[in-house]
């Protein structure tokens, strides 16, 4: 079968990466990929925000199965397209999807199903003296969020009263676009935070281990929200019990309820969570794999992973659970790791064009894969960065620790005086 796969991150990388080891696959077709992507199969020009030319590409090529990697074309309503045009698509639809798309549409189903998550109130534009007297009632510290898409940045957690008065005004005034027209304004919950990943037709499913992953750019946790600077899995704070308690008082609950209103959620579902105390609360969802959390999900499945996404396309997941569960190889999975590389001044303002050396030397070290992301090829045909976060690498072990040794070893191997990453990634389960 023919695979053609929307998105140009590593995310997508590492799900091309994985895709093409499947026996099931002749060819990873991706649009519009990246140099990393490249050497797994054919790049299309076509960027992942446009809808019309992607559904285009998609008449052109026929692919048995399209797979959906990042939020825009979820939020333009591709997977809906592709489905009345008889393909089956890896990803929901534009309604389901919404579960990410507006923060307010994802609170209040969880509200009207009492799924826990932290109270909250939302404000539209206009209401930022409401927004300000609200939070005047209420102790820090205090969470803001865009309702809409904002690249993973769109979260403020400000410390202050004052702070988030003037990052009311920041939101309102343009702060994340289009994203922040809207504002919601959240109870700040306490725990441990980590991500749990639902592959589903629309009502059978299958959870993946339970990732953790490092949102903040600087060492020890702290700076300003990035897309994320690294992550590993399995997240020892996801018990048994607490991943039984995600499907039964999350899982269940939202996919019956997005099923009964004739918008059933196709794909995978991403569950932020925090944890206190053995009890999830829902931080965020968001309709499709993670990054960074997608490269260490791929690295570290011991099966093929497209058997779960074909059947999570065309409705095969219901009652076979535990058959896709061994397909897959979620009970051998392997302890995995990955650290970001970013340029310089991220998630600022970055310069792009500065040579990457020892992406291939890094890519030879033992259980050791390099995800691209923001890359592109120079004139002499180096690699060369063109985006903020720029590569993704992933190690595996037989222990975590195992993992974040041979991570950082390709870590080392890179020659990228323009970039940075994080040494303290997994620093909550490192035994150094």
């Amino acid at each position: 079968m023919n695979i053609l796969l929307i998105g140009s991150g590593a995310r997508e990388h590492a799900l091309a990466w994985k895709i093409a080891q499947s026996p099931l696959v002749d060819e990873v077709w991706s649009a519009p990929g990246n140099p990393g992507i490249n050497e797994v199969g054919p790049c299309f020009d076509v960027r992942a925000d446009d809808v019309p030319e992607l559904q285009k590409l998609a008449l052109q090529l026929e692919p048995d199965l399209v797979v959906i990697g990042p939020e825009a074309p979820l939020a333009g309503g591709l997977g809906d397209l592709l489905r009345a045009r008889g393909f089956d698509v890896f990803g929901p639809g534009k309604a389901a999807a919404q579960l990410e798309t507006s923060k307010q549409f994802s609170k209040d189903l969880m509200k009207h199903l009492g799924v826990p998550t932290a109270d909250y109130r939302v404000f539209g534009d206009g209401q930022a003296d409401e927004a300000k007297h609200y939070i005047k009632g209420r102790s820090g510290p205090y969470v803001l969020k865009a309702d809409g898409l904002a690249a993973g940045k769109g979260v403020v957690i400000a410390e202050t009263l004052e702070t988030a008065e003037a990052e009311i005004d920041a939101m309102f005034s343009g702060k994340f676009g289009e994203a922040s027209q809207q504002l919601v304004i959240e109870d700040f919950m306490t725990g441990e935070e980590a991500s749990v990943f639902v592959l589903t037709d629309g009502e059978g499913m299958v959870l993946l281990p339970a990732v953790q992953d490092h949102k903040r750019v600087g060492e020890g946790d702290t700076g300003p929200n990035t897309g994320g600077m690294g992550a590993y899995a399995p997240a020892p704070i996801v018990t048994d019990e607490v991943m039984t308690r995600v499907k039964r008082e999350i899982a269940e609950p939202v996919l019956k309820a997005l099923r009964k209103d004739g918008t059933p959620y196709v794909g995978v579902l991403y569950i932020g969570l925090m944890i206190d105390d053995e009890i999830p609360q829902v931080v965020e969802f968001n309709a499709r794999f993670g990054d960074p959390e997608c490269q260490v999900l791929m690295a570290g499945l011991g099966g093929d992973i497209v058997p779960g996404l074909l059947a999570a396309a065309t409705g095969g997941l219901t009652g076979n659970e535990d058959a896709f569960t061994e397909l897959i190889g979620i009970r051998e999975f392997r302890p995995a790791a990955t650290v970001v590389l970013a340029s310089n001044g991220y998630p600022g303002s970055y310069k792009k064009g500065s040579e990457i050396k020892g992406i291939k030397a890094a890519g030879r070290v033992p259980n050791v894969e390099v995800f691209h992301a923001g890359t592109d090829r120079g004139e002499r045909g180096a690699f060369i960065s063109s985006g903020g976060r720029v590569l993704s690498v992933t190690g595996t072990g037989d222990s975590l620790d195992e993992a974040f040794t041979a991570t950082y070893e390709g870590v080392d191997a890179i020659d990228w005086p323009d970039g940075f990453f994080r040494r303290d990634i997994g620093w909550r389960v490192r035994d150094s």
